[in-house]
């Protein structure tokens, strides 16, 4: 977005962040075009997490699920959270100390999370990464910026990565 003048904000800017470059990109565009020196805009980094898989003792073939697997499934989630966080953090980092941040972990299916969030919070502006699937693969899998696009009462940015555009 070269050459485009836009104003900066002051309120709850929500960035969705996963594991993904393209939301670390988003992030990092959502810091040099929304954010300033002078910002009291308070930037909020959200991540969710996939909904906790429904456990039964048994698994379709008939072996019984171990506490030790289910706790180490609830401990890769956890690492998961951090590391996503560690990563938006090494980028916020770089835009200078004086900005607010608040991190935000949901659970469930993407799309209702950063919608319910968004609204929750009363966000001023959503920020979300491209991940740049074309029509078949949007179509069959859905689009969670499509659908939070939809959904959400505040302006939504969808950045796309450089070698989308």
């Amino acid at each position: 977005m070269e050459g485009v003048n836009m104003k900066k904000s002051e309120g709850k800017i929500v960035v969705a962040v996963d594991e993904s470059e393209e939301s670390m990109y988003a992030l990092s565009w959502c810091l040099t075009n929304l954010f300033s020196q002078s910002s009291n805009s308070t930037l909020v980094l959200l991540y969710v997490k996939p909904p906790p898989p429904v456990y039964s003792p048994f698994d379709a073939a008939g072996y019984m699920f171990s506490n030790d697997a289910v706790k180490t499934m609830e401990k890769y989630g956890s690492e998961m959270v951090n590391s996503v966080m560690q990563r938006a953090e090494a980028v916020y980092s770089n835009f200078g100390s004086s900005i607010n941040v608040q991190r935000v972990v949901g659970c469930g299916e993407a799309k209702d999370v950063i919608c319910g969030i968004v609204d929750k919070l009363r966000a001023d502006t959503l920020i979300m990464g491209s991940h740049g699937y074309g029509f078949i693969k949007r179509a069959l899998l859905g689009s969670v910026s499509d659908y939070c696009a939809k959904h959400v009462k505040c302006p939504v940015v969808i950045v796309k990565h450089g070698e989308e555009i």
